[in-house]
């Protein structure tokens, strides 16, 4: 697919950049009882989908948070979640690289927040109703004539005071390599005059190495991805929250943008340390 402000081509495949690991016989009791939980851990957030619409915002957040680090229990992934808090109200662009379908629930976990979601997730069965459900931006990326109307509605929404998450590389990567931010969803921060917030997630095995078992990249299907996750060992997830750039000091989106990245792949300091689920 070509390349576009919102859809740059991404080199990652499944068959060169990924492995797993847990894929043998003993393995596979576990995976099966991991696949069940995170079934019926989905569909509970499908039931209570008309509940959420109607509570308070406070407990509606906090309904998302639980819910999405059940997502992440279930799937048999520890979370460690360092640096220092997300504002917990007012607008908020929070923009993150992009591995896997874990890291929707990672960040929801972290803050809720509006999904910038392209448009084809609207017809996946269940995660398309949850996504659409939640509240989502979705976008056509590959028409480039629907740039302006969204980043207005993207600014719009920052206005009103909502936090939105965007995948700002536009496209999946294997955790190996990475993407350069677009610059396109930072426009909408300059326009609402809102705060840029770098959220990095990386994915190890325990003991350090980089694991690559949940990315979700190239022509590799759901199913395929969310099974690797359920049978490997040992994932531990890493969410780094990175320092708030002030967007007053950038003249235009590119360099927001570049700015933004700089801050996300910046050697932080580790604290809050927060184990969330224990694979």
């Amino acid at each position: 697919m070509p390349s576009s402000a919102w859809l740059p081509t991404a080199p990652c495949s499944p068959q060169v950049c990924v492995s797993a690991a847990g894929r043998g016989l003993a393995d596979l009791p576990r995976a099966v009882l991991r696949l069940g939980a995170l079934l019926v851990t989905v569909l509970v957030g499908v039931a209570v989908l008309p509940v959420a619409g109607v509570v308070p915002a406070r407990r509606r957040d906090a309904l998302i948070r639980g819910w999405s680090r059940a997502v992440v229990r279930a799937s048999g992934v520890r979370v460690r979640v360092t640096g220092g808090a997300v504002a917990p109200d007012g607008g908020l662009l929070l923009v993150a690289n992009h591995i896997s379908w874990l890291d929707i629930p990672l960040l929801a976990a972290v803050r809720p927040a509006r999904m910038l979601a392209k448009a084809e997730i609207r017809g996946w069965p269940v995660a398309g109703s949850l996504t659409a459900a939640s509240g989502a931006l979705f976008i056509e990326r590959d028409r480039l004539r629907e740039l302006p109307r969204t980043v207005g509605r993207i600014a719009d929404a920052l206005r009103s005071g909502a936090a939105v998450v965007a995948f700002p590389e536009g496209s999946t990567w294997c955790g190996r390599a990475q993407g350069v931010f677009r610059r396109a969803v930072f426009q909408a921060a300059l326009d609402a005059g809102v705060a840029v917030q770098p959220v990095r997630v990386r994915y190890r095995v325990e003991g350090g190495s980089v694991s690559t078992a949940p990315a979700f990249v190239g022509e590799d299907s759901l199913f395929a991805s969310v099974w690797r996750v359920v049978a490997a060992r040992g994932v531990v997830a890493e969410v780094e929250i990175r320092p708030c750039v002030a967007v007053g000091a950038y003249a235009d989106r590119r360099s927001l943008a570049r700015a933004a990245q700089g801050v996300s792949v910046g050697v932080g300091v580790a604290r809050d340390h927060v184990d969330l689920a224990v694979g």
